[in-house]
């Protein structure tokens, strides 16, 4: 029914698709299904296979599809899974685009005649055609054997990752590469760093990677096994950038990026803007402001200059060479940011905006935003796909910001709603 909604108000039922998926088992059936739908519609159908996020993206403006298709549920569990548009331009759809296949999908199935039905077939190029794209971003790079552990996450950049930094001839040692369909971002990837930590020490290597299971994400470990946060990759990126040539746009982060981190680019001359959690808002302010970098402390990072959407791999290549050009490890590259101290406290609420707005919440915020003054934040935020609300707090003081969030946290659980 998505496919067919999609191919019938989006497509007018002609034009074609590009769609890629990750590693969960119930990939492949949902990609038949959502095929069937838009050939039925009489839409042209691309498979690109397993393929990151990101790569999609790169896809659809490659072979000009008026639509890209993804098939994941990011980093959450295996038995979780989803859909994700991207535009002809590689970009989010728009919320009035949305709501056509919302409206849509309440529609009986359509399908075309015999002679119009949409015709499927696989990009068997697809994973060389993104390789060398992802590799264009840095030119002439030449890692020479440095040593790299790459933590797949089990998920959709299990082959393609190995064999980008391997021809860059980097030294690569591989975890969470052996998917399974039920295992993807099972205590590994971008959400568990403990392994990749390990592999970094026992294998001796200079950088770690960790990718979730649509290839989005980054999340790094340095040389001294600490690791490394979206928040602190954008720094490195951004300061470093700003070295070469003098940012005159603004980067972008969200209401979680610490706040030590603006305390940091204010300090070196960088425009800093927060925009709502979630890399569409995030990519709208860049727009709006000719923003370069932008991300999320989750690892999401966005650099325009290479692609139109979130790229873990981009990011990773940005930051080896960002290491090979200084000359320094992550660990050195990261100390001009201290970061404050930040909690976050996940209450478990179905009713999530009646809690958030409820008037017990808002004045235990006011009276820890008082104890904590302008050199703290609060911020309460629904999550968009879990019963969930996330109390943040972050200030000086590491026992106080402890105490609040907590504080916080227990009025949210005592709601009689």
């Amino acid at each position: 029914k998505v496919g067919n909604a999609v191919g019938l108000s989006l497509l007018n039922s002609t034009g074609s698709v590009v769609i890629g998926r990750d590693t969960r088992i119930s990939g492949g059936v949902i990609e038949a299904a959502i095929s069937a739908g838009l050939q039925a519609a009489g839409v042209n159908v691309q498979l690109a296979g397993i393929m990151p996020t990101p790569g999609v993206a790169f896809l659809t403006r490659k072979y000009k599809a008026n639509l890209g298709i993804v098939i994941s549920a990011s980093h959450n569990p295996y038995y979780d899974n989803g859909i994700k548009f991207f535009n002809a331009d590689g970009g989010k759809l728009s919320a009035e685009q949305e709501q056509l296949i919302e409206q849509a999908i309440e529609n009986a199935i359509v399908t075309n005649q015999d002679d119009k039905i949409g015709q499927s077939h696989a990009i068997f190029s697809a994973q060389r055609d993104y390789m060398d794209f992802v590799k264009d971003s840095v030119p002439r790079l030449n890692l020479d054997d440095m040593k790299i552990v790459l933590d797949a996450g089990h998920g959709a950049t299990y082959r393609i990752a190995p064999m980008v930094f391997e021809e860059l001839r980097a030294h690569i040692t591989m975890i969470g590469d052996t998917p399974n369909g039920c295992n993807i971002n099972n205590k590994c990837g971008s959400t568990h760093t403990k392994p990749l930590e390990n592999a970094v020490k026992s294998n001796e290597a200079q950088v770690g990677f960790a990718f979730d299971g649509d290839g989005d994400r980054l999340v790094v470990v340095d040389e001294k096994y600490e690791t490394v946060d979206g928040d602190e990759i954008l720094f490195i990126l951004a300061n470093h950038a700003h070295q070469q040539d003098p940012l005159t746009s603004p980067v972008v982060g969200t209401s979680m990026t610490n706040m030590g981190l603006e305390v940091a680019f204010r300090e070196l001359g960088i425009e800093f803007m927060r925009a709502r959690v979630g890399d569409k808002h995030v990519l709208r302010l860049m727009h709006e402001h000719q923003g370069r970098f932008g991300g999320e402390t989750s690892g999401h990072l966005i650099c325009l200059d290479h692609a139109t959407t979130g790229d873990g791999l981009i990011a990773a290549l940005q930051l080896v060479a960002v290491m090979q050009s200084t000359g320094k490890s992550i660990n050195e590259l990261k100390q001009g940011f201290k970061k404050y101290p930040q909690v976050i406290v996940n209450i478990n609420i179905n009713d999530k905006k009646q809690a958030v707005d409820h008037f017990k919440t808002q004045s235990v915020m006011r009276e820890s935003q008082k104890q904590l003054g302008s050199n703290g934040r609060i911020v309460l935020r629904p999550s968009g796909t879990e019963p969930v609300v996330r109390v943040m707090v972050e200030g000086e003081n590491p026992g106080l910001v402890t105490k609040l969030a907590h504080e916080i946290g227990d009025t949210l659980k005592g709601l009689s709603l």
